[in-house]
């Protein structure tokens, strides 16, 4: 247990940013489920939007050392190779005439 008043402070401190931390780390969870959600629905659109939130929602939390700028690239990649596997399987597939 801390004794000194800085090092209570800190603890003060630590909770603070670890709950504003666990907050921004669930938004981006859940981001990224939307985003799943439109990739399973097999809309392009609706993908490509979600892509773009997910995006912006990691791009900030990185900005903010919630999470390092190397992970949130690393994720947002991932999310846009499994879009741009979609793209490809729409336009693969043969057109009814």
């Amino acid at each position: 247990m801390a004794h000194s008043l800085s090092a209570k402070k800190r603890v003060r401190q630590n909770v603070k940013r670890r709950l504003i931390n666990r907050a921004r780390k669930s938004q981006v969870k859940t981001q990224i489920k939307r985003f799943e959600t439109a990739l399973s629905s097999a809309s392009i659109e609706a993908a490509s939007e979600q892509y773009r939130l997910v995006a912006q929602k990691l791009d900030k939390v990185a900005a903010t050392s919630t999470m390092h700028k190397k992970t949130a690239a690393r994720k947002k990649s991932r999310l846009a190779k499994r879009l741009n596997s979609l793209k490809a399987k729409a336009t693969q597939q043969p057109q009814p005439s």
